[in-house]
């Protein structure tokens, strides 16, 4: 019998905490209830008086800034709520828990957390889209897919090549398709002794003969160096948009070599040097 009093005394002790606690419950449940109907009012009432001191906002920072306060009010109504119901001190409390469990957990899964945060990114300054020809981290292709994590680039030989979105903010890329106009640009040797002025101009009627370049008229071909009996040439063109840039680098070099060739004036030839160990060989040869 004392067990069943024991019990009936601790029921009855829940039974007047409860009673006492419901009249708080129902005004901070409809407290809440208030800020979460009233919250798409308040914020854009919010981001009104916000456009009014910054008109210069763009609409699709309006559009975020009204998430955003919504958001905001919603939290205070929670915590205005909760402290009318007498339950903040518990949901500090489990707040604390979580942020150390969050430190925790973000020194453990800092690479994934980044790579994630990384492909929120991604999405939303919209630098690329699938389709579009990208340079990420030495790697080019096109890009097939966005993910969470990764992004994904079919190169030109055909490889999927998977890219961690990490990296694409912690290195510079390059948006091909983002900028159709290309320039092609690449460096001739020719040694010194030849006819330098005979040599540009070869370069630059060979150029103008070139299917597929645009802007011919405005083909440089510039001395820009001059080292151990070398001139260094360097040629820039523009292709027309949608060409194929590899290819016609290509040509280009070949027509080049061809026509300066026909005219007398030759490349530079690498030559191989052979290194031996000279003491070696002089040892030999007191031998």
């Amino acid at each position: 019998m004392e067990y069943l009093h024991t019990v009936y005394a601790v029921l009855q002790r829940w039974y007047i905490s409860f009673a006492e606690l419901t009249p708080r419950l129902i005004v901070g449940i409809l407290v809440f209830l208030f800020f979460l109907m009233t919250s798409t009012y308040l914020s854009r009432w919010s981001v009104k008086l916000f456009h009014k001191f910054f008109p210069k906002t763009k609409s699709d920072s309006v559009v975020t800034l009204i998430a955003v306060f919504k958001f905001l009010i919603i939290l205070m109504g929670t915590f205005i709520a909760l402290e009318i119901m007498g339950f903040s001190g518990f949901f500090m409390k489990f707040l604390g828990s979580l942020g150390v469990a969050g430190v925790i957990a973000g020194v453990a899964l800092k690479d994934l957390v980044s790579s994630m945060f990384s492909g929120m990114l991604v999405s939303v300054d919209k630098a690329f889209k699938i389709g579009d020809y990208v340079t990420i981290g030495g790697n080019s292709g096109t890009v097939q897919d966005i993910g969470l994590l990764t992004t994904k680039l079919i190169t030109d030989d055909g490889k999927k090549v998977y890219i961690p979105n990490q990296v694409i903010f912690n290195s510079p890329f390059f948006n091909i398709t983002a900028s159709p106009q290309r320039r092609i640009i690449f460096n001739l040797e020719i040694p010194v002794g030849e006819d330098i002025d005979k040599a540009k101009n070869v370069i630059l009627e060979t150029i103008k003969t070139l299917e597929h370049v645009d802007k011919a008229d405005t083909t440089d071909v510039l001395l820009t160096d001059v080292k151990q009996g070398v001139f260094t040439l360097q040629v820039k063109f523009w292709l027309e948009i949608g060409s194929d840039f590899g290819k016609l680098k290509s040509i280009a070099i070949i027509k080049i070599n061809e026509t300066l060739m026909k005219e007398g004036i030759n490349l530079v030839t690498p030559t191989s040097i052979n290194i031996t160990n000279t003491e070696q060989n002089h040892l030999e040869n007191k031998e």
